[in-house]
């Protein structure tokens, strides 16, 4: 299998990255176990077919370790001077509390450290609590370590956008931030996206099938009850379902893109990534991978094989007015967290 051009999105100046990046919040304990030996030679299928780029944290369980494992074996299959194909995605999420120069050094050299490398391609940081003005300082801290060469990009994720005005006025510069948007979330349109269209920045976007709750497996079913919703993802999606305006309107959603689908020869999930890639700012979209469990690889191929026309988004946007305005329920990108 071979993607197509379309497949790739100029990140940076140096950084050319597939616009699936696949999601290793799964390995992290919350969506049931996974075979560190299966799992990392699963990567292999992944990158053979073209999704080249990992998004991963600190916190995700084993995940920065299973990049470290990856790249010594894809070293020693296919030669070292390759392992510039491969691009892994980190976060640092720290608690609140003071920031000082070697709270910093240490959380990225742990980085360094599990993923194998001299330099971390893509930095993306985190932070709970706005009332605490230390994620400023952390910064700093992060851009000192860039300019020494330890981080090639500092990003963020799910930052709201008066915090991003913040840090931009305090000229840290960064490249992306990293947020919750899909077919039923949508605020990143209210505010983000022109915000970083007109600073340079790019969006990621995560949670746009809803942890598997956007597909036709759960096309005509009824509401599924607490018990029925096995994983993290599943249990944090169904409450961003309930808060957006419930199971009656989502299924009245899967019927219409079901249609979409059918039209062009593929799933609904490939649908709903179709949209939101196809949003303005939006650089790629995080699709989970439950390696060594469930494998997505020729599906998620579909999307860059058909485009939605004005009829798709015709019959799209009546249903998506039928639902609450999020951004009065839960606020800007982000603030769910806090």
């Amino acid at each position: 299998m071979t993607l197509p051009l379309s497949s790739r999105f100029q990140f940076t100046a140096d950084l050319n990255i597939c616009r699936i990046l696949h999601g290793m919040w799964q390995v992290s304990g919350a969506h049931g176990s996974i075979d560190p030996a299966r799992a990392v030679e699963e990567m292999f299928v992944y990158h053979d077919a073209g999704f080249s780029t990992w998004d991963l944290a600190d916190h995700y369980g084993p995940a920065e370790e299973f990049i470290g494992n990856f790249r010594r074996r894809f070293a020693a299959r296919h030669g070292a001077e390759r392992l510039s194909e491969i691009q892994a995605f980190t976060k640092w999420v720290p608690h609140p509390g003071r920031m000082t120069r070697s709270v910093v050094e240490e959380a990225i050299g742990t980085s360094l450290s599990r993923m194998g490398v001299k330099c971390l391609d893509l930095l993306q940081f985190h932070w709970w609590d706005y009332s605490d003005g230390s994620y400023l300082d952390a910064l700093r801290h992060l851009g000192d370590l860039q300019h020494e060469g330890k981080i090639r990009h500092l990003a963020l994720t799910n930052f709201d956008t008066e915090r991003l005005g913040v840090i931009v006025d305090r000229g840290i510069r960064v490249v992306s931030n990293q947020v919750q948007y899909s077919l039923i979330d949508r605020r990143p349109e209210i505010r983000m996206a022109s915000f970083c269209r007109d600073h340079a920045m790019t969006l990621l976007a995560y949670g746009t099938l809803l942890g598997g709750l956007l597909s036709e497996k759960y096309l005509g079913r009824p509401e599924p009850r607490r018990p029925e919703l096995n994983t993290a993802s599943l249990q944090k999606y169904k409450n961003m379902i309930d808060t957006w305006g419930g199971w009656t309107l989502f299924q009245e959603l899967l019927g219409t893109l079901k249609q979409i689908a059918d039209k062009h020869r593929v799933s609904i999930a490939n649908v709903g990534v179709r949209y939101i890639l196809d949003r303005p700012a939006v650089a790629g979209v995080i699709v989970g991978a439950r390696l060594g469990v469930a494998e997505h690889v020729t599906d998620n191929a579909r999307v860059f094989g058909f485009a939605l026309d004005a009829g798709d988004l015709a019959i799209i946007e009546p249903v998506l007015a039928k639902s609450h305005d999020l951004m009065n329920r839960i606020g800007d990108c982000g603030d769910e967290y806090r």
